[in-house]
């Protein structure tokens, strides 16, 4: 497949991975159904060892190694993005499955608008995605976000926030990136650090576009709700961001670690006050094997 097309030249496709060497695969057999072939792959390891018998992905793959903990994901997301070669960055989760026009989608949109580019995700029940799932059965499966907008049959369209950005799917011009100077790696561990880059983004006055086409598939994966086991990262990166940005960040999951007695906080406090962590139990229960959103 050649690296060039009518709609545009092929993006550097990037992804994190720490474990989940399965969903990587799944990810990677949907990059060889592309109608237009990704530029590279570009693969931010954060563990020590690649995972063993890797798909052919129909491109040339790049690997970095970004060891640290908590997950290093501002720092691994920098370091793909200092890697990659093309001129369009497209961001993909390593929970994602592409579909067949993902990649054909941001490059043409990429040709037509200089600006932060946010794809459609569906989320999987368990056990979808498995195997090569045909795109017709995921899209019969998948479900969308009731927090996301539902997007354009065709072409682009405008999204006036920002902070629509979520991290499983996105684009954005290289050039952008390396002006904005990427994620701030101050952001450490779980949560913000997205929030973070589309409000400077948005300030440097970068439009946001929807891209018709640009659909993945999110394989599932239990989740909590709420978020507990990120508890003191989402705290400590709600306050960053506040300093910076003078206003907060998170504020679904801060709400409920309010409504269970954790911290006492409001949108127009100035500050998080801790009333306590929480228990191990309580993070236990707070897992939702069968859930689809967070």
């Amino acid at each position: 497949m050649p690296a060039e097309h009518a709609g545009g030249p092929a993006p550097s496709v990037l992804t994190l991975v720490r474990g989940r060497a399965d969903r990587l695969r799944n990810l990677m057999q949907g990059l060889a159904r592309q109608t237009l072939a990704p530029r590279e792959l570009v693969i931010a390891w954060m563990q020590s060892e690649r995972a063993p018998d890797l798909p052919d992905p129909g491109c040339p793959i790049r690997h970095l190694h970004v060891p640290g903990e908590p997950m290093p994901l501002a720092a691994a997301r920098n370091r793909a993005a200092e890697a990659a070669c093309a001129e369009l960055l497209v961001f993909l989760d390593v929970d994602c499955i592409p579909s067949p026009t993902l990649t054909e989608a941001y490059a043409r949109a990429g040709a037509t608008a200089q600006g932060l580019l946010l794809g459609e995700v569906l989320y999987l029940p368990p056990g979808a995605g498995t195997g090569d799932c045909k795109p017709a059965v995921l899209d019969r499966l998948g479900r969308a976000h009731p927090a996301r907008p539902a997007l354009p049959e065709n072409g682009l369209r405008p999204e006036p926030d920002a902070g629509q950005l979520w991290g499983l799917s996105f684009a954005l011009p290289a050039a952008v990136w390396r002006t904005a100077g990427g994620m701030d790696e101050a952001f450490v561990g779980y949560g913000g650090e997205e929030t973070d880059l589309a409000a400077r983004l948005a300030a440097a006055g970068l439009p946001v576009f929807w891209v018709a086409g640009a659909r993945a598939y999110h394989q599932h994966h239990p989740v909590h709700v709420p978020p507990l086991q990120h508890f003191a990262s989402i705290l400590a990166n709600a306050a960053r961001f506040r300093a910076r940005h003078g206003r907060w960040c998170m504020t679904y999951w801060l709400d409920q670690f309010r409504a269970a007695g954790l911290i006492d906080w409001d949108v127009a406090a100035p500050a998080i006050r801790l009333i306590r962590p929480p228990t191990e139990p309580e993070i236990a229960a707070a897992r939702r094997p069968d859930a689809l959103f967070s």
